[in-house]
C-alpha cells in the first residue's frame, strides 16, 4: 500500500471528503462479505440436512428456519448446530478440509476453495472441452465411507453409492464401466448405484484427489453430459483436473489464511525473488499474483502483486515496482465478480492457462472517467498466477486510423462550414493541404477566394452560388496560393438543409492534386519529346533509305558478270526505325575479270550508311587500279582509323576476284563470314584466309586464298543477318543454312531464285539486314 499522505490546507476538505467514500466503501465490503458468509454457511448446513434426512433443498432451508424458532435461536446459530454434529463435519475434520474451523491451537488451518466454489469451478471449466455436467465433492468419514461435502450442476444431492466408497477406500479412479454394480452397457443398477442423479446414463465417474502423502480423503464425482460416457480425452482432463484441485486444497506449511492482516498463502515453485529476475528481463508487462484465501468461505477473497516487470504499466499509470506490494480488488475493484476473476479462480485450480476476450474497463482518473479496453493472460506457476496484460483498441480506434491512413494517402482533408454562424472546421489533413498551421484559424468560405489564383476564381464562385442558392453538389478543381507555391487542388461539398430546404451547412472534401498534376504535366512534355524524337527518326530513315537506294539499286532477275550468273538480293531488317549498314558490289573490271564484294558496317542509320558508302566506292576504285586484294583491305582498314572523332566505325568485309580465263577465284577477307562453295550437291565452307575486321587496330595483315570453279559450282556470299538468331550458337546457323542450300541445289535441279528461297526459309522475321550474293558458273552447254 501507498504511504498515507499529510494534506495540506488547501486539500484538506478533499481528504475528508475521500476518506468518506473509503469508509463508506469499507462498510459496504463488510456488509457483502458477511452476508456472503451467511449465505455459504446456510447452504452448507442445508447439504448437511439433504445428505442426512434424504430432504430437498427447500424442505431443508424451512427446517432450519422452524427448528431455529424453536429453539430461540438464530438461522446462523442453528446452521452452526448442525454442521458441530452431522457425519459430514466429523468427516471433514478428520482430513482437515473445512474451512473456518480452527485446530488444536485455536488457529485456523490454511485450506483452498470451499467444497460447494470447488465443485462450481470444476464445472465451469471442464464443462465444454470434457462434456461434464454435474461435480460432486465428497470426504472420507470415520469409518471410510463416502460422505457428501459439496456439489454442483446437480438437483438433489445424489447418493453417493459403493463406486464412490470404492475409489475413496481403494485411491484409485472407477468409471462408470469399471463401477461395482454396472450393467454390461455401464449404467448402475437400483441397488447398487444408489438414486439421484447418478442414475443417469452413462453412470458418474468418481477421482480421488491426491492427499497429503498419497492417503485417501477427497473423492470427486463427474456427471457425463451425455450416455457414452467419458471419452479418452475427457477422461485426461478429468484426472488433471483432480491433480490440480489436490495441490490447490492443501495447506502450505509455515503460512497464514490472508484475511485483513495481509498474510496470503506461500506458493510452490520459484520465489518472489527469482520471479522478479525473470521479469526484470521482460519487455513487456507481468506480474505474479499470491492468491489471498478468505478463512471464512475458503475462497479467494483477493489477490497480492508480489512482483512486477518494470514495463508493467495499469490504467491509472502506475509502473513495475509501483504495483508490487497492492491488492488487486483495492486497486481495481471494477474486477471484482466479473468473467476476469472467475479466469484467474478456474487457472488457480486446474493449472489451464486463463486467456480473456478484450472487456472494458473503467476507474476515476482525475475525478473523470477513463474507459479502456484490455486483453488478459493468465497462468499458473505453484499456487500462484502470472498475468500479463496488453491494451486492446477498439473499432473505434481503428476506424479512426482507417480514416487518417485514408486521408494521407489519397491526400484527402475534411472541412465543414455553418452557413449560419460562419463557424469552420478542419481536419489536421487540410491544414497541410493549404499550408497553414494547426494554430491558424481555418479559412472561412468567404475568406477562401482570397488565396485562389485569379483566373480560377469565376469558375469556383459559380459553382459556390449553386451550392449555397440553389443546394446543388460542387465538385471543381482549382489553384491556391500557398507559401510553397501553387497547389492544385479538388473540391467536392454538398449542402444540408433545414425543413424549408435552406442550406444551413456545408460538408466537403479537398483532395491535393498537385502530385498529380505536375506528373500529367511532365507526361505531355515527355510525350512531346518523344514525338519530337519520333519525327526526327523516320527523318533520319527516309533519308538513309533513299542513300542506300541510290547506292544498292535493285537488280530485278540475275545477271552475268565476268562469266558468273549473279543473283543479288537485299532485305532491310524488320525492327527498327534506322537501316543498316549491308551492302554488296558486283561489277565486271576493265581486264574482263569480276569484282564480288560484300560488307556489313556496324550500326545503322545515317552513319553506317555513309560509312559503307566510302568502304564501297573506295574498294572498287582500288581494285581497278590494280591494287592485290590484301593491300585493299589494309588502306581500307586505315580509312577508318583515321575517321573524324565520333565517326569511327568498324566493318567486316569478304573482297574477292574471279578471272574466267583460268577460272581462278582470289579472296581475301576481314572478319567476315566464310562463303559458301555447293559442288555436286555437297555444301562446304571455304577455309578463311587470316584477317581481322576494319577499324579494329592500325597493325594488320591480310591474305589471299585461290580456288579453282569447276562448272556447276555456286559460291555464296551473306552477311551475318541470314545465319544469327538470338540466343543460339553461330554455328548452328552456318549448319542449317549449309544443309538448306545443299538440299536446296540437289532437289531444284537448278538454282533459280535460290537466294529468295533461302532467306525465306531461314529467316523469316529478321531482326537484322540480309544481303546475300548467288554465284554459279554454268556447266557446259547452260
Amino acid at each position: 500500500m501507498d504511504e498515507p499522505r499529510v494534506p495540506t490546507d488547501g486539500d484538506a476538505s478533499d481528504v475528508v471528503a475521500r476518506a468518506r467514500a473509503v469508509a463508506r466503501l469499507r462498510a459496504r465490503v463488510d456488509e457483502l462479505e458477511e452476508r456472503l458468509a451467511t449465505s455459504v454457511l446456510r447452504e452448507r448446513a442445508k447439504g448437511a440436512l439433504m445428505a442426512r434426512e434424504g430432504l430437498s433443498a427447500r424442505q431443508a432451508d424451512a427446517a432450519l428456519v422452524r427448528r431455529a424458532e424453536e429453539r430461540g435461536r438464530t438461522v446462523a446459530d442453528e446452521c452452526w448446530a448442525v454442521l458441530g454434529t452431522t457425519a459430514k463435519d466429523r468427516a471433514a475434520k478428520a482430513v482437515g478440509r473445512v474451512p473456518g474451523t480452527a485446530g488444536p491451537s485455536g488457529a485456523v488451518p490454511s485450506a483452498g476453495p470451499a467444497p460447494d466454489v470447488l465443485a462450481r469451478v470444476l464445472l465451469e471449466v471442464l464443462r465444454g472441452p470434457a462434456g461434464v455436467a454435474g461435480v460432486l465433492v465428497c470426504g472420507a468419514a470415520p469409518d471410510g465411507g463416502p460422505v457428501l461435502l459439496g456439489h454442483a450442476g446437480v438437483d438433489g444431492p445424489p447418493d453417493t453409492g459403493p463406486a464412490a466408497s470404492a475409489a475413496v477406500r481403494g485411491g484409485l479412479p472407477v468409471w462408470p464401466d469399471e463401477a461395482p454394480g454396472a450393467d454390461d452397457d455401464g449404467n448402475h443398477s437400483r441397488d447398487g448405484g444408489g438414486s439421484g442423479a447418478a442414475h443417469r446414463p452413462g453412470g458418474v465417474a468418481w477421482v480421488p484427489v491426491p492427499g497429503e502423502g498419497g492417503a485417501p480423503g477427497t473423492v470427486l464425482g463427474f456427471l457425463p453430459a451425455g450416455p457414452g460416457g467419458f471419452e479418452a480425452a475427457a477422461r485426461a482432463l478429468v484426472l488433471e483436473a483432480a491433480r490440480s484441485a489436490g495441490r490447490a486444497r492443501a495447506p502450505v506449511p509455515g503460512t497464514a489464511c490472508g484475511g485483513a492482516g495481509g498474510g496470503g498463502t506461500a506458493a510452490e515453485g520459484p520465489g518472489t525473488d527469482a520471479v522478479q529476475a525473470v521479469f526484470d528481463t521482460l519487455p513487456g508487462p507481468a506480474v505474479l499474483l499470491t492468491p489471498l484465501w478468505s478463512p471464512l468461505t475458503g475462497d479467494v477473497e483477493d489477490y497480492r502483486i508480489d512482483a512486477a516487470a518494470p514495463r508493467s504499466v495499469d490504467h491509472a499509470g502506475r509502473r513495475g515496482a509501483e504495483l508490487v506490494g497492492r491488492r488487486v480488488l483495492e486497486t481495481y475493484p471494477a474486477v471484482a465478480g466479473t468473467a476476469l476473476w472467475h479466469g484467474y479462480a478456474g487457472t488457480l485450480l486446474t493449472g489451464v492457462p486463463y486467456e480473456s476476450e478484450p472487456f472494458p474497463y473503467e476507474e476515476a482518473a482525475a475525478d473523470a472517467p477513463a474507459p479502456t479496453s484490455w486483453r488478459v493472460r493468465a497462468a499458473r506457476l505453484g499456487g500462484r498466477l502470472v498475468v500479463s496484460w496488453s491494451r486492446h483498441y477498439g473499432e473505434a480506434h481503428h476506424e479512426a486510423r482507417r480514416r487518417h491512413q485514408m486521408e494521407r494517402l489519397g491526400d484527402l482533408g475534411w472541412a465543414e462550414w455553418n452557413v449560419r454562424t460562419g463557424e469552420t472546421t478542419w481536419s489536421e489533413r487540410t491544414y497541410r493541404i493549404f499550408g497553414r498551421a494547426p494554430d491558424d484559424a481555418p479559412l472561412t468560405w468567404a475568406q477562401l477566394p482570397d488565396h485562389v489564383v485569379r483566373e480560377d476564381v469565376p469558375r469556383l464562385a459559380e459553382a459556390t452560388r449553386r451550392l449555397l442558392r440553389e443546394g446543388r453538389p460542387l465538385d471543381r478543381t482549382f489553384r491556391i496560393r500557398t507559401a510553397s507555391g501553387v497547389r492544385h487542388l479538388r473540391l467536392v461539398a454538398e449542402p444540408v438543409t433545414d425543413a424549408e430546404g435552406a442550406t444551413v451547412e456545408v460538408h466537403a472534401l479537398y483532395q491535393d492534386l498537385t502530385a498529380l498534376r505536375q506528373a500529367e504535366q511532365a507526361l505531355l512534355q515527355s510525350e512531346r519529346e518523344v514525338l519530337v524524337q519520333q519525327g526526327l527518326l523516320e527523318a533520319e530513315r527516309s533519308l538513309a533509305t533513299r542513300l542506300q537506294q541510290a547506292l544498292l539499286p535493285r537488280q530485278d532477275g540475275t545477271l552475268t558478270v565476268a562469266g558468273l550468273r549473279t543473283e543479288v538480293f537485299y532485305l532491310p531488317s524488320q525492327a527498327g526505325l534506322n537501316v543498316g549498314g549491308d551492302w554488296y558490289s558486283a561489277i565486271e573490271l576493265p581486264d574482263g575479270s569480276g569484282l564480288f564484294v560484300i560488307g556489313d558496317v556496324a550500326g545503322h542509320g545515317i552513319d553506317a550508311v555513309a560509312t559503307m558508302a566510302q568502304l564501297r566506292f573506295t574498294a572498287k576504285g582500288m581494285i581497278v587500279t590494280g591494287s592485290p586484294l590484301p593491300d585493299a583491305l589494309v588502306r581500307l582498314n586505315a580509312l577508318l582509323m583515321h575517321a573524324p572523332e565520333g565517326r569511327h566505325s568498324t566493318a567486316t568485309m569478304v573482297l574477292a576476284r574471279y578471272r574466267p580465263w583460268d577460272r581462278t577465284w582470289t579472296w581475301a577477307h576481314a572478319g567476315h563470314l566464310p562463303p559458301l562453295l555447293v559442288r555436286g550437291g555437297e555444301a562446304r565452307y571455304l577455309t578463311p584466309p587470316p584477317g581481322i575486321m576494319l577499324g579494329a587496330t592500325a597493325e594488320c595483315s591480310y591474305e589471299e586464298q585461290r580456288l579453282t570453279v569447276a562448272p556447276g559450282d555456286h559460291l555464296l556470299l551473306y552477311t551475318d543477318g541470314l545465319v544469327e538468331r538470338p540466343g543460339e550458337d553461330l554455328a548452328a546457323g552456318l549448319g542449317r543454312l549449309a544443309r538448306r542450300a545443299g538440299g536446296a541445289v540437289r532437289a531444284a535441279g537448278g538454282v533459280e531464285r535460290l537466294a529468295v528461297r533461302l532467306t525465306e526459309a531461314l529467316a523469316p522475321s529478321r531482326r537484322d539486314d540480309i544481303c546475300l550474293l548467288h554465284l554459279t558458273l554454268p556447266a557446259d552447254g547452260v
